[in-house]
Order: C-alpha cells, then sequence, then structure tokens
C-alpha cells in the first residue's frame, strides 16, 4: 500500500516582538496597610523583598479584564490588525474560571476571532513558556501572528494572614504581540521543571476538598527558604545556559528583565550573571509586587518607557516559580 504524502506546515525562518502592552490593579496597596493581619512592618518587608508597594485591581476588575486591556495595547502598538492574530495564549494561575478558557474570551474581547486560543499554567514562568510555543507556532507555520499574555489577579487567591507569601503579590497583565521577521528576534529557550520540588510553592487545598468542607478557600503558600535557594543557585544556571544558547555573553545585553519575585533575587542574579553596568536590570517588584505569569511583560512594558532607547537591545527574560518550572529565552526589544 503507497501511503500519501502529508503536506506539513512551513513558516518563516525568524519571529520578534512587535509592541509590549500592560494593566496594573489600580490600587496601590503599601505595604503598611498590609503588615496588620501578618504581624510584620514596612522596614521587614522592604528589607527582604524590595517592595514599597504593590498594585492591585478593586473588586470588580478580574484577571480576564487585565489581560484584555493589556491586550488591546500591544495590538494598537504593533499595528496588527486584530483580524490577523490567529494564535491566542494566555500565561495564568488565577483564572477562577476553569472553563472556557481566558484566552478564547479574550480573543473575541479584542477581534481575534475566531484564533486558536488556550489557557498555560506555568506559574511565574508561564510567560517564557507562552512566547516560546508563540515562536515555534509561528516560525512552523502554524500561525501567522500570535498574542501572548500573562495575566494575574492574585488578591482573589491570597490569604491576608499568611506570612509566607500573601505580602508579595499584586495584579496586572502584561502582553506581546510575536511575529514573521526578517531576523532572529527570539532565541533558542531554556526551560523545565523540578516536579521533586512541587511542594515549595503552590496552593494549600484543592477545589475539591473546598466543595467538601474540608479545606477553607485555596490559596497560595510556599517555603520561602527552599524557594529563594532554588532561584538564586539553580535559576542562575539557567540564566547562563540561554546565554549560551542564544549565542552571546552578557556584555552583548541591553537589559535584564527576571521574574519580579523578589529584589534580593534580582541582585543576586545581577552578581552571578556578572552583568555589566551599562546592563538596565528591571526592577518592577518595587511598586508593582509579584505578579507571576504577568511580572515579565509588565517590567518590560516598564523598562521601554522609562528607557526607550533600549528598544533594539537585546533582553535575557527569565522566569521561574511554582512547579517548580522555569524557562528563559533572549529577545530583542520592541
Amino acid at each position: 500500500m503507497t501511503r500519501p504524502t502529508l503536506q506539513q506546515s512551513h513558516g518563516p525562518a525568524y519571529t520578534r516582538i512587535y509592541a509590549v502592552g500592560a494593566a496594573r490593579g489600580a490600587v496601590a496597596v503599601p505595604n503598611d496597610d498590609i503588615v496588620g493581619p501578618i504581624d510584620s512592618s514596612d522596614e521587614w518587608i522592604q528589607q527582604r523583598t524590595g517592595i514599597i508597594t504593590r498594585t492591585r485591581a478593586t473588586s470588580d476588575v478580574s484577571a480576564l479584564d487585565l489581560a484584555t486591556d493589556a491586550a488591546r495595547e500591544a495590538i494598537e502598538r504593533s499595528g496588527i490588525a486584530p483580524e490577523l492574530i490567529d494564535a491566542v495564549i494566555i500565561a495564568t494561575i488565577s483564572n477562577v474560571q476553569q472553563s472556557p478558557s481566558m484566552a478564547a474570551v479574550v480573543a473575541d474581547r479584542v477581534g481575534a476571532n475566531p484564533a486558536a486560543a488556550y489557557d498555560i499554567n506555568a506559574a511565574c514562568a508561564g510567560y517564557a513558556y507562552a512566547v516560546a510555543q508563540a515562536d515555534a507556532l509561528v516560525r512552523t507555520g502554524v500561525a501567522h501572528y500570535a498574542l501572548v499574555i500573562g495575566a494575574e489577579k492574585l488578591s482573589d487567591i491570597v490569604d491576608p494572614t499568611d506570612r509566607s507569601i500573601s505580602f508579595l503579590l499584586g495584579d496586572g497583565a502584561g502582553a506581546v504581540v510575536i511575529g514573521p521577521s526578517d531576523y532572529a528576534g527570539i532565541s533558542s529557550t531554556v526551560w523545565g521543571s523540578d516536579g521533586s520540588k512541587a511542594n515549595a510553592v503552590g496552593m494549600n487545598g484543592t477545589l475539591v476538598e473546598y466543595r467538601d468542607g474540608a479545606a477553607e478557600w485555596p490559596t497560595l503558600r510556599q517555603e520561602g527558604q527552599t524557594v529563594f535557594r532554588w532561584a538564586v543557585w539553580d535559576m542562575a544556571k539557567v540564566a547562563k545556559q540561554a546565554l549560551a544558547a542564544a549565542g552571546i555573553t552578557a556584555d552583548d545585553l541591553a537589559a535584564f528583565i527576571p521574574h519580579q519575585a523578589n529584589m534580593r533575587i534580582i541582585d543576586e542574579f545581577a552578581k552571578q550573571l556578572k552583568l555589566p553596568e551599562s546592563v538596565v536590570i528591571a526592577r518592577d517588584i518595587a511598586t508593582t509586587g509579584n505578579t507571576s505569569a504577568a511580572s515579565i511583560p509588565l517590567a518590560t512594558h516598564r523598562l521601554l518607557e522609562e528607557n526607550p532607547e533600549l528598544s533594539g537591545g537585546l533582553a535575557l527574560q527569565i522566569g521561574f516559580g511554582a512547579g517548580l518550572v522555569f524557562g528563559a529565552q533572549v529577545v530583542v526589544l520592541p
């Protein structure tokens, strides 16, 4: 029997990020507003995390709303008509409605129907994962243009009395449009996971346990020291691997945009990577807080707003978090 020859899709050799959009929670929540329930202080939080305040959304604004606003700005800035976007990927851990996907609703809201649309859960590495997927989809011809969003309303899934992670978290969304390019704009991604440490960051219960009255509403918890050591030592190695995979060195970078988890982790990264003083380091955590999957695109947006001369330069971005999962790549800033 002769097997018919299948046709497989092929796309452009290169991709790049066209534009970035952002939406932050409208309410600034300073440390003094949250220290009471955790028996802490503004000084303690700043010393341990570098956070001065964090942005949180009002009760009537959802992660879906934040994602939509960020997406609309990214699309407008990209110059790409929304109907040409045929893939929408949203990285999130805070979609409180399990189905339908947040991505499908956002695709409709921004005029990208009938784009393929799906959510991914890779926690704080979610944006890096989604960029890797969008890059692959476009280069294989499965999609022409992709909309990637990291969107979180973490204030919905925190316990204000929890001292392990609640004071770190904020709300927001960041979005990018990715499409074909005549130069390499997104490097190979270094990604992976270590499920043996899955209990280091995660929810303290399941929805089934909550339904059955066996647990309270599930909220985030973390083992701070375990996460700190893993992030500082193991993730610095991943960042170096990403530079090698891109074929560059730290001296070639214009910017470093790590997941905004903790200012001490960011500072330690800079030391271990031996970043030259010319490299601009994203420190959005100071006023936005940790926004999980949204943190890298939010930090990128702010970095470009404050330093427009970085456009066209190389940025190393790395996400890492619950799972434990990680992803890193070098991109050309739009």
